[in-house]
């Protein structure tokens, strides 16, 4: 699996310059947390990782962004094939209108999938720790299920396409606190085969499940976000580099 490089990458809205200079390395088979208050431009920064921000109107990034040796902001790069490869799950789950079955298979299926598509299905599920609550319901409505288990379903829609990277964008911050910890269960079992980028608000939630954390904060407002630190989590949370993050991380403002 491959991990990802940043250089210099900055954001825009645009004349508004929401990220600024972001540089990072992002481990293969580990799972990366970025954390910061409200606004500082997490989401923003994760959606440029496989060139979402460019689909809102106006927004652009600059700067650098590899995956293994390929430059995914490149002439010569397919977004649509970025966006296979380094796949995404939202805050609130999106299941599409139709079949657990077909919710899987939709996007193995239009990306060409040759293979067998009950084990595609039933491989991803598994993977995303649902197989065994809906494998008897797989014709039933993705709307069936619970919001927890549709937030598992969409990460199984994402792995169906055999992307490199999942980036989650506050993944649990909807659920409740038993599906909130099958979905940490499963990002922890995903990084064995998967390289993982999440945003969340939870400090508890980033210290438990993820190997590296970085900081986003912003110095005065109408500023942009910056990269503030960036290290392995322990460090991060027990001996942080700068003020900002200590009190961030304790809970002391933020």
């Amino acid at each position: 699996m491959l991990g990802m490089k940043i250089e210099d990458l900055s954001a825009f809205y645009g004349s508004f310059k929401a990220v600024t200079g972001v540089s990072m390395n992002i481990q293969a088979n580990k799972v990366t947390a970025l954390i910061g208050p409200s606004g500082c431009g997490k989401s923003t920064f994760l959606r440029c990782l496989n060139r979402m921000h460019e689909v809102i109107p106006g927004a652009y990034a600059e700067g650098g962004v590899h995956l293994g040796d390929q430059d995914i902001y490149a002439k010569d790069a397919d977004p649509v094939t970025i966006r296979r490869r380094i796949g995404m799950v939202f805050q609130k789950p999106n299941p599409f209108s139709k079949s657990i079955y077909e919710n899987v298979a939709w996007g193995a299926r239009i990306n060409g999938y040759k293979g067998d598509m009950d084990e595609l299905v039933e491989r991803s599920l598994r993977r995303a720790a649902l197989w065994e609550e809906v494998k008897d319901k797989l014709k039933k409505s993705g709307f069936d299920l619970s919001g927890g288990q549709q937030q598992r379903l969409v990460i199984a829609r994402t792995l169906a396409v055999e992307p490199e990277v999942i980036l989650m964008d506050e993944p649990a911050s909807a659920l409740d606190p038993v599906s909130t910890q099958k979905i940490e269960d499963t990002m922890a079992d995903l990084k064995k085969r998967y390289t993982v980028v999440i945003v969340t608000h939870n400090m508890q939630q980033a210290a438990r499940i993820s190997d590296y954390t970085g900081f986003f904060y912003i110095e005065h407002m109408g500023d942009p976000g910056r990269l503030w630190e960036f290290d392995e989590t322990d460090k991060v949370f027990s001996a942080p580099g700068r003020k900002e993050t200590e009190d961030y991380v304790t809970g002391r403002f933020g």
